[in-house]
């Protein structure tokens, strides 16, 4: 999240938003959907918007239905990135929020709910998220699976380390992860035959489109929906 292409179309944020409830986990307040006793969970990582996003809250409700202990954690600690906000731009709010930071509490997030009976975790990175996701990756014993969406700043050297099943859903308009950039990413994935992977990029779609996208646009609606099936599938093959 470092442009004005992914902060366009930014999420009204309904801190009541979703069938869940926010609980304090691993020093954060998070969102949680789903049943607590699920030996599965998927951690959802937002994107600079924050986890009060309705559509990040939705997909979550979406796992926690298939059987999954969905978490979605407050990693902006109650400072989403805000147009209002002059004095705080892009580049002064991610001094205060790097990814580096999110990876680091990630694992603390995954270790209080393995201590809470979590067998197993899937990481769902979107756009900020997504280079969380890429860093959980490259450890088996931290996540199963990894599924990013939009992603930003993630490198070929990041794909070149993961170590666990990773799937990644791009655009044809994106400037931080152009189609021949995913299509390194790809090329890297199939060269590593001990682990599963699954790339695609959504035409005429652009940054950010699987959960700011518009409602009344039938065929973003479409789009966005086919991005939660195949991420909700990847976990249920992989995260067991």
């Amino acid at each position: 999240m470092a442009g004005p292409q992914c902060c366009s179309n930014p999420p009204t944020l309904d801190p009541s938003a979703g069938a869940g409830h926010v609980v304090h986990l691993g020093g954060l307040s998070t969102y949680v959907a789903g049943s607590p006793d699920s030996k599965l969970a998927v951690l959802f990582i937002s994107d600079g918007f924050g986890y009060e996003a309705p559509n990040l809250r939705k997909i979550a409700d979406e796992a926690a239905a298939t059987g999954f202990y969905a978490v979605v954690p407050d990693f902006m600690h109650g400072d989403p990135f805000a147009f209002d906000k002059p004095d705080r731009p892009i580049p002064v709010w991610l001094k205060d929020h790097s990814t580096y930071k999110g990876f680091e509490e990630a694992k603390t997030i995954i270790e209080a709910i393995k201590c809470q009976g979590v067998s197993a975790v899937g990481a769902v990175g979107y756009c900020w998220g997504a280079k969380v996701v890429a860093e959980l990756s490259k450890y088996e014993h931290l996540i199963k699976a990894g599924v990013s969406l939009h992603p930003a700043w993630v490198t070929v050297g990041d794909i070149k380390e993961a170590k666990v099943p990773t799937a990644i859903l791009g655009t044809e308009i994106d400037d931080f992860a152009p189609p021949e950039l995913l299509k390194q990413f790809e090329d890297v994935l199939n060269a590593k035959p001990g682990v599963d992977s699954y790339v695609k990029v959504f035409p005429k779609t652009e940054h950010g489109w699987t959960i700011r996208y518009n409602v009344e646009d039938e065929r973003a609606v479409k789009s966005a929906k086919e991005a939660s099936q195949i991420l909700l599938d990847w976990c249920v093959k992989h995260v067991k």
